[in-house]
Formats: C-alpha cells, sequence, structure tokens
C-alpha cells in the first residue's frame, strides 16, 4: 500500500513537463459528475488553451447508440487538488458535433443571460449556500446516526463541536482544503440542523463563475453524498442551496428600494422559480424547517421562514443583498443563478 500512495504522489513536474488534465462535465441525470483524464504536453493557464474532446454519449444518457459522440468544450480551470502539481481539473459543458447544446447543458444559455448587455452593466454577485448530508455508503443511513435508528432529536447539532454532535468533519475539512487548493472562492463552511449534514458557501462570485464553482469535483472513499433536498422524513431540516444575491445598483446608495423591486419581480414569476428550483422541493418547502411553503411566497427581514430573507445589515444601510432561500440542494446552479439574474434584470412585467 506504501508503494501504491508513493505512486499516487509521484510530483510529475520532477521528470517531464507533461500534465494531467480531468476533464469533468454533468451527466444524464442533471446531477451525476462525470470525467476522464488527458495528458497535455504542458501547463495550462487558459480554457482557451486547451482542446476541445469528445466522450460516449450513450454511456451517460445524453446521446443515442447509433450516434453517440459528444463534445466537451472546455469553460474553467482550476488546480488539482488530488494530483497536485501543475495538474488541473477542468469545468466542461457538452455539444453535439454540429455544435449545439447538448439538453443537460445548461450553461450554455446562462451564458447569453450573463453576456446580455444589461446583465454585465449590474454585475451580479451570488453567495451560494450549498447543503449536502453525508451517508453511510453500505446502508445510505446519514453518518452519525445508529444504523437503523435515530439520534436525539434536532438542536445541538447546528454548528456544533463534539464527538458526539458533529460527525464527519475529517471529510468536510478534507474537502474545504481541496476548494481552497483549487481556487475555488469557497467563504466557509458550517454543520448544519440535522445530524451529518453541513454546508459549504461559495462566493461571492460574478455571473456565470458561481455555477463554475459549486460543482462538486471531489470525491471522498467510504461515503456517499447527498443532494436530496429531505434526505430523512419526518421531524429533520431538509437540504436547501441558498442563493444570496445582488447587482451593482443594489449595492450602492438606494438599493433597498431596487432589492424590492427586484423581490416583487420574484414573486410574480414564483411557480415559474420553483418548477426551475430542484427536484423533490417539495417535500423540503413545506412551512415547517426554516422554509416557506412551495405555493406561497413571501419576504422578510431575517425571516428564515420566508421564501426571500433581507439581512438586518441590508435594512440598515439601505443597500446590499437578499437570500433567495427556495432553491433545493440539488438545484442546477446555471439555472437558479442565470434565472434570478434574467427575472430582476432583464424581466419587464
Amino acid at each position: 500500500m506504501s508503494l501504491l500512495t508513493d505512486l499516487v504522489n509521484l510530483n510529475l513536474s520532477e521528470t517531464t513537463d507533461k500534465i494531467i488534465a480531468e476533464y469533468i462535465w454533468v451527466g444524464g441525470s442533471g446531477m451525476d459528475m462525470r470525467s476522464k483524464a488527458r495528458t497535455l504536453p504542458g501547463p495550462v493557464s487558459d480554457p482557451s488553451e486547451l482542446p476541445k474532446w469528445n466522450y460516449d454519449g450513450s454511456s451517460t444518457g445524453q446521446a443515442p447508440g447509433e450516434d453517440s459522440e459528444v463534445i466537451l468544450y472546455p469553460q474553467a480551470i482550476f488546480k488539482d487538488p488530488f494530483r497536485r502539481g501543475n495538474n488541473i481539473l477542468v469545468m466542461c459543458d457538452a455539444y453535439t458535433p454540429a455544435g449545439e447544446p447538448i439538453p443537460t447543458n445548461k450553461r450554455h444559455a446562462a451564458a447569453k443571460v450573463f453576456s446580455h448587455p444589461d446583465v454585465v452593466a449590474e454585475v451580479p454577485w451570488y453567495g451560494i449556500e450549498q447543503e449536502y448530508t453525508l451517508l453511510q455508503k453500505d446502508v445510505k443511513w446519514p453518518v452519525g446516526w445508529p444504523i437503523g435508528g435515530f439520534p436525539g432529536p434536532q438542536g445541538p447539532y447546528y454548528c456544533s463541536v463534539g464527538a458526539d454532535k458533529s460527525f464527519g468533519r475529517d471529510i468536510v475539512d478534507a474537502h474545504y482544503k481541496a476548494c481552497l487548493y483549487a481556487g475555488i472562492t469557497i467563504s466557509g463552511i458550517n454543520g448544519e440542523v440535522m445530524p451529518g449534514q453541513w454546508e459549504f458557501q461559495v462566493g461571492p462570485a460574478v455571473g456565470i463563475s458561481a455555477g463554475d464553482e459549486i460543482w462538486r469535483i471531489t470525491e471522498v472513499a467510504g461515503v456517499v453524498v447527498s443532494f436530496d433536498p429531505k434526505p430523512i422524513p419526518g421531524d429533520w431540516n431538509g437540504a436547501g442551496a441558498h442563493c444570496n444575491y445582488s447587482t451593482k445598483s443594489m449595492r450602492e446608495d438606494g438599493g433597498y428600494e431596487i432589492i424590492k423591486k427586484a423581490i416583487d419581480k420574484l414573486g410574480m414569476r414564483h411557480k415559474e422559480h420553483i418548477a426551475a428550483y430542484g427536484e423533490g422541493n417539495e417535500r423540503r418547502l413545506t412551512g415547517h424547517h426554516e422554509t416557506a411553503d412551495i405555493n406561497t411566497f413571501l419576504w422578510g427581514v431575517a425571516n428564515r421562514g420566508a421564501s426571500i430573507r433581507v439581512g438586518r445589515d441590508t435594512e440598515k444601510e439601505g443597500k446590499g443583498y437578499f437570500e433567495d432561500r427556495r432553491p433545493a440542494s440539488n438545484m442546477d446552479p446555471y439555472i437558479v443563478t442565470s434565472m434570478i439574474a434574467e427575472t430582476t434584470i432583464l424581466w419587464k412585467p
């Protein structure tokens, strides 16, 4: 085993200029991540320097067997925390050989929104709070929970410390450091209300980079990561992906009025947003466990039971940001971020 570890940790730069690029894309379910690696002749600093690549879409549910080739377009580069050195992770989106985005490529449409001059001028900032649940691999039950049983009721677990309350911290810390190494704008982590559930925050990120950076890029041995919005039925909190948002106008003096107008527009399109904010979200948005009912739109200052929460600082300063608390943990970040920008900046009621 030590020999294998030594080989895995080989520093390639001592003997070659070649690097390994791990191409990563979203699979056919819209949630599963796929990847494969290729050797490049030397270090790369910009996606435009990378070659396009292809894969068998019939094996990922993204193309028929008789016409299975799907083309990967490199879109963002991150340092590889696993192989290290000059090796890289490459976030890609997927196209047909004719250059048309395939149905699961949500980045393409988001890029159109974020390149609109009116959106560019507003410099939209996003901070995404990604909640997730760590499950024991063989039984698909949260880590730290007794097999076939339940821990004590919620209350002592949120932002907790101690071996009897905080489960999976070593995995979470490893992920945190890997994101920092990779160059992700991860801004923090915390234990969540349900034991075995955690959150990391990405942002502030501008425009489409919020989507590029939130996709889950790590593999952790021995556990399963669940993004189900309600992994355990009953009196347990669900898992969301709250999206903090502001525009240039909102961040300037008088921004609070702009924020209220944006929230009004989000309320007018509540059903459209809910339909795009993740599968199974109705199991989470019940009006309980720090959520608003899925069929109700309401906003408030410091109200975690609202659809949209405005912070006390924003109210006090008269400018700032707000939080859309509706997206589920399994949301597509390209859809959510671009839809918020489209509704609040481009849409005319």
